[in-house]
């Protein structure tokens, strides 16, 4: 008997029972099914987190200047400028880790246009912010360096400020806005960003020279910046290294002695995103490990149930080898019907999967990214089971004594 032969035997016996083979499948199909999902959803998620991150900017730092304290009470991190505009010509000079640095002066303005008025966060950088954030612009020149140096009345719109002020399609280039009654004439767009994870909208922002900012917006301390200081690291690899070689230059131009504190405060943003990452890899792995299970599970259903089907067939086993079949051909026949029915639990859980990460992803808006190596890892992964736990009955199979099982009752 052929190979043919033996898969039409073997599907014969599978539709044979068809309820009794989809129960048999069912522990295959919660399993594959189970390990989609939660893979879909976990790779969805896992890429919104590298996204979300991805925006806020390239190997980020971020220093905070440190806290003011007032009748014993402190007021955390940001609320007492200690950071100087030399601090900030220092980190990007004199720091071989740090690729780029940009003040960041934020405060929220209102906007007035011809037609419109809208409130938003109004920021006073340089350049180098936008080469830190992976920001380009969608329309115009953007802040240069020029106009930092001469102070120039200039601003760069968010998309979602320009669809405020001038419309959801209109080219503001040009364009002039009253930012504290100061006219300003618009530069640029910027690219839009969307969202962060906590719900920020990073177009709703606009950004005028730091310089024009502490004249025109905010001044009055002199050298010090009211804000915070972006910084970009050489590399990824150089993150933690940047981070301790800032640490170090700053603490030495504040005159710190090893018993004080910093003065200043850095953040990481690769090890907040590392954590949320880290976070969403143990979920992950924890759904798939209980959908192993359930295959697991589903294997020892199909070999009770191969057993029973051997027990059950033993005369017509009895009687195909005293027509001539082979204990082979007795072994093949067995292990293709485990073969086909973990295969058939695969497929539908494949499709069972998809659904139910398809629900998910539009029931909680949650995001959904489908992997074609799970999806083969899952089928090849069902195929093994099948074989695993259908080799022991289809062995039994084969070793029946032909005599024996024609006797059998």
């Amino acid at each position: 008997m052929n190979l043919w032969q033996t898969l039409r035997v073997a599907m014969r016996a599978v539709l044979r029972n068809k309820m009794r083979s989809f129960l048999t499948t069912l522990g295959i199909i919660i399993g594959v099914g189970a390990v989609i999902a939660m893979m879909a959803i976990g790779a969805g998620a896992k890429s919104q987190v590298e996204q979300a991150f991805a925006a806020m900017g390239t190997n980020l730092l971020i220093v905070l200047p440190g806290s003011s304290s007032t009748g014993g009470v402190k007021g955390g991190f940001g609320s007492q400028p200690t950071l100087t505009n030399d601090d900030l010509d220092a980190l990007g000079s004199q720091v071989p880790t740090v690729k780029a640095a940009a003040p960041v002066l934020r405060s929220t303005q209102s906007l007035v246009s011809d037609d419109a008025n809208w409130t938003t966060s109004v920021t006073g950088t340089t350049p180098d912010y936008f080469d830190i954030r992976n920001w380009p612009m969608e329309s115009g020149v953007g802040i240069t360096s020029q106009d930092v140096e001469t102070g120039t009345k200039v601003v760069v719109l968010g998309k979602t400020v320009v669809a405020k002020l001038f419309g959801p399609n209109a080219d503001p280039i040009g364009q002039n806005v009253r930012i504290s009654s100061t006219p300003f004439t618009v530069v640029g767009v910027a690219i839009g960003k969307g969202q962060s994870t906590s719900g920020q909208d990073y177009d709703d922002a606009a950004f005028i020279p730091v310089t024009t900012y502490a004249r025109k917006i905010q001044g009055g301390l002199n050298n010090f910046l009211q804000g915070t200081i972006y910084i970009e690291a050489t590399s990824t690899e150089d993150i933690g290294r940047a981070q301790k070689d800032i640490t170090a230059l700053l603490r030495d131009r504040h005159h710190l002695s090893p018993r004080d504190d910093d003065d200043f405060s850095i953040r990481n943003m690769s090890e907040i995103a590392g954590a949320r990452q880290q976070g969403t890899d143990t979920m992950t792995t924890l759904l798939a490990s209980v959908a192993a299970v359930s295959l697991l599970v589903g294997g020892i259903g199909i070999m009770n149930i191969m057993l029973v089907s051997v027990t059950e067939r033993t005369r017509e086993i009895g009687l195909r080898m005293a027509l001539g079949a082979k204990p082979l051909n007795i072994l093949m026949q067995f292990l293709i019907e485990a073969l086909v029915l973990s295969m058939a639990g695969g497929a539908l859980g494949v499709a069972t999967g998809l659904g139910i990460a398809r629900g998910l992803a539009a029931r909680f808006a949650w995001p959904m990214l489908v992997q074609p190596n799970v999806i083969i890892a899952s089928v090849a992964f069902s195929a093994t089971v099948g074989i695993v736990f259908g080799l022991y009955p289809a062995r039994k199979a084969s070793q029946l004594d032909p005599i024996d099982a024609l006797r059998y009752e």
